[in-house]
């Protein structure tokens, strides 16, 4: 085998792996339909693999439990929680610090429906708690009632962790923002 052929084969190879390696495994049942990963502001990419964020905005059918409220295909860029309890439903995709078309970070909270009784005693409250990947930046965001509709800004561009609760639940997810939207 020529030399070209195994540099062609080896880099084509170790492109695989890179293109693979960086998908979270959360444990959670993909969803159903042909999914695919939604393109990502420029930039974006590099924040990811510089931080291990586990981001995977997926552009494919929302799970079934998520698509109350929907019509017909119910497919949006989503990312769904490490433990698939809630899906983040991204209508400001891709999320930006600066957004200068008028445009915002709206987000739909949607949680699985709960097997057992909620406490009565936990807040409904949808409280976000927010990690820069990297750095002590830590923010904290309300979504009033609980899961629903939302306008999530964070103060910087890059990869957020995002530790939730809602009613005696919690999930948690990574959030990339990118530095302005294209």
């Amino acid at each position: 085998m020529g030399a070209w052929v195994r540099f062609t084969l080896g880099s084509v190879l170790l492109l695989a792996a890179c293109a693979t390696s960086d998908r979270p495994s959360t444990g959670a049942a993909p969803a159903t339909g042909s999914a695919g990963t939604a393109p990502v502001a420029a930039g974006t990419p590099s924040v990811a693999a510089a931080t291990g964020c586990r981001s995977r905005v997926e552009t494919g059918t929302l799970p079934d439990w998520a698509q109350t409220g929907f019509h017909g295909d119910a497919r949006a860029p989503h990312v769904l929680g490490a433990q698939g309890h809630i899906v983040a439903v991204l209508f400001g995709n891709p999320l930006a610090q600066v957004r200068r078309d008028g445009s915002n970070n709206k987000i739909l909270w949607v949680s699985r429906p709960a097997t057992a009784s909620a406490d009565p005693t936990s807040p409904a409250t949808l409280v976000i708690t927010a990690t820069l990947d990297g750095t002590g930046t830590r923010v904290t965001r309300e979504v009033d009632g609980g899961p629903g509709p939302s306008i999530i800004d964070m103060p910087s561009a890059g990869c957020w962790r995002l530790d939730l609760r809602w009613g005696g639940r919690s999930d948690s997810m990574d959030l990339v923002y990118a530095e302005r939207k294209p």
